[in-house]
This record gives structure tokens, C-alpha cells and sequence, in this order.
């Protein structure tokens, strides 16, 4: 007999499924950690930037906004108005798009 017909078939997941999966356990934030001491400044910016744009990015793509071009700057901060998040610079805003543009 073969090796792989040993193998036990994987279990579905929720892309593979021809019904929703639904999952075993709620969901829990991971616990937050303190960032690493003894960083130049600038590190830390760009690190707590570099999380702003991926929650910002996440939110946008639940709503439906799929493409950068359509995430023009006043609609990412009024998503980030909606989730909570302080209303992000141009920068920022920059950053979304860019997330946006590779991730596809």
C-alpha cells in the first residue's frame, strides 16, 4: 500500500470548504508584549506606523475597498475614525495604498 494513502485526509479549511467551517474556539487577541528597549526613536515610529497601516489596511479590505486607487486619503481616515484608530498622516496613508498594492 502506498505511503500516502496512510496519510489521514487534512481537515477542511474555510477556503477549501464547500460550507462554511466553523471554528473551534473563539477568537483571542495575542497578548501584547513591550517592544525591545535600546532602539533609535526613529525605529519605533516606523514600527508603530508600519502596525497602524496593517489595521488600517484590514479594515479597509472588511469594507470592501480592494484596489489602492480607491482608498484615496480622506476615506482611510474616516475608516480609521470608525475603528477607533487617531486619523493617520499622509504617510501613513501612503503605506495603506502601498500594503493594499503588494498583498495582491
Amino acid at each position: 500500500m502506498p505511503a500516502a494513502a496512510l496519510k489521514p485526509k487534512p481537515l477542511p479549511t474555510q477556503s477549501t470548504a464547500k460550507r462554511a467551517v466553523v471554528l473551534d474556539s473563539p477568537y483571542a487577541p495575542v497578548e501584547k508584549r513591550p517592544l525591545p528597549a535600546g532602539r533609535p526613536r526613529d525605529w519605533y515610529v516606523t514600527h508603530n506606523r508600519r502596525l497602524k497601516a496593517m489595521r488600517l489596511a484590514i479594515a479597509l479590505l472588511d469594507s470592501g475597498i480592494y484596489l489602492p486607487n480607491q482608498a484615496r486619503n480622506e476615506t482611510i481616515r474616516s475608516t480609521a475614525q470608525s475603528i477607533g484608530v487617531h486619523p493617520p498622516s499622509d504617510t501613513t496613508c501612503h503605506m495603506v495604498r502601498a500594503l493594499m498594492r503588494y498583498a495582491r
